[in-house]
């Protein structure tokens, strides 16, 4: 039986596909816009920034971090620095969840000390915070919420160099930025191919003081990446995207456990560093899904870590998602050894299962009871409208649909 609540359903979904497939050919067709950073890599690799800052002509960077990184990792490297010639300024105060306002006080530090560079140091937050800023420095008149969404930048930005000091956001290989309007308990997300950092520099000694349960959050957030680009619906994927999403999957399930029980195992940290970035490199070139856009609008109204609220949403999805996505966890489940033995469904139900029982292991929680019910609305209005057309999920969800798993994210606390 149609029904006007239907029909709009229905447009709505075409609208979403129709779009999905537009950006997918676009995509296909100007593939040197989803271009890589450079990679610096392995134990000690960090003294290398400044031969990278070098080559970019930086002669004054301005460093980006976190008040811990600010004063544990930094020093070290701003010695680096000034042993080669080059300046610097450090601005340490990136909360989590970066704000606007932090973002506008490192653009103004930027400015007024005469940089040319970007140097992003730590975990999501302040390499999200340094690509931001860049932004703003090359469209001073356009404030962050209109950088809101797809290609608003589209301008030649300062160059951005990304030292991750956690495995997992994959900041450091993307085109993406999320910063928060804390007075308004919003998440803006940013994408945009100019703000790709130019370098990475993956060097697992900065990871080693992880605590075990950042070290879990991350983790979860690098799989969540790698998933929600293997499942993208349509033409968004390539051999490619694919190929990093499998080889980051494989890798999380084998390193991240290990790495949670002994911060000191250097082995599992540098290939959770690198699967966070083959993770990130998978999603940005397909997006992520309904996992991240609820995240983004949990983590806004309720200040939740971006990583938490992954790892409680991901299986949840997942199961909800049903039948369209069992034929890529079947294969996730087999390369894993998850299982490699039953029917389709059944190697993807226990790939899901798998999840859950690596949460619990790490003492992740399966649900979130502070959910208010009276936020739904609004949880829902901003996930479905950060989902339309720029995601490809492998289900377009409805305000219904998105509301059951808001229900099954408290219910299951």
């Amino acid at each position: 039986m149609f029904t006007a609540k239907n029909m709009k359903d229905r447009a709505v979904s075409a609208f979403h596909r129709t779009g999905n497939v537009v950006m997918g050919l676009g995509l296909q067709m100007v593939p040197v816009l989803t271009r890589e950073p450079k990679v610096v890599s392995g134990r000690g690799s960090a003294r290398q920034i400044p031969e990278v800052l070098k080559k970019l002509n930086v002669r004054k960077v301005m460093i980006v971090s976190g008040p811990t990184v600010g004063r544990t990792i930094v020093p070290k490297i701003r010695e680096y620095l000034s042993e080669s010639g080059i300046q610097s300024e450090h601005f340490d105060q990136v909360e989590a969840n970066p704000s606007v306002q932090t973002v506008e006080t490192i653009r103004e530090m930027y400015i007024n000390s005469n940089c040319d560079g970007f140097l992003g140091i730590g975990g999501g937050s302040p390499m999200d915070a340094a690509k931001a800023a860049a932004a703003r420095v090359a469209k001073p008149k356009m404030p962050i919420d209109k950088m809101a969404g797809l290609m608003k930048i589209l301008s030649k930005v300062p160059p951005i160099v990304c030292v991750p000091t956690t495995a997992g956001t994959g900041s450091e290989a993307t085109m993406g930025a999320v910063v928060s309007n804390h007075e308004e308990h919003h998440k803006y997300a940013i994408m945009d191919f100019s703000i790709t950092p130019l370098y990475a520099v993956l060097d697992p000694e900065l990871t080693v003081g992880m605590p075990p349960f950042v070290t879990a959050t991350t983790g979860i957030d690098a799989l969540t990446h790698a998933v929600e680009s293997y499942v993208t619906w349509g033409n968004y994927n390539t051999n490619e995207s694919n190929r990093n999403a499998e080889d980051a999957v494989v890798k999380i399930f084998r390193y991240l456990e290990i790495a949670y029980q002994d911060g000191q195992n250097m082995e599992a940290r540098e290939q959770m560093l690198i699967a966070s970035y083959q993770a990130g490199l998978a999603f940005n070139r397909t997006a992520v899904g309904y996992v991240h856009a609820i995240a983004h609008a949990i983590g806004g109204i309720y200040g939740t870590a971006h990583g938490l609220a992954n790892s409680v949403i991901l299986p949840i999805v997942l199961e909800d998602y049903g039948t369209s996505v069992y034929p890529q966890l079947a294969h996730l489940a087999e390369i894993t050894g998850v299982l490699d033995h039953g029917t389709e469904a059944e190697k993807a139900r226990a790939f899901i299962m798998a999840i859950r029982a690596m949460n619990k292991r790490m003492g992740l929680p399966s649900g979130f009871d502070f959910l208010n019910e009276k936020d739904f609305d609004e949880i829902i209005d901003r996930a479905l409208a950060e989902a339309l057309v720029i995601y490809s999920p492998p289900v377009v969800y409805n305000r219904e649909r998105c509301r059951h798993v808001l229900n099954r994210i408290k219910l299951e606390a």
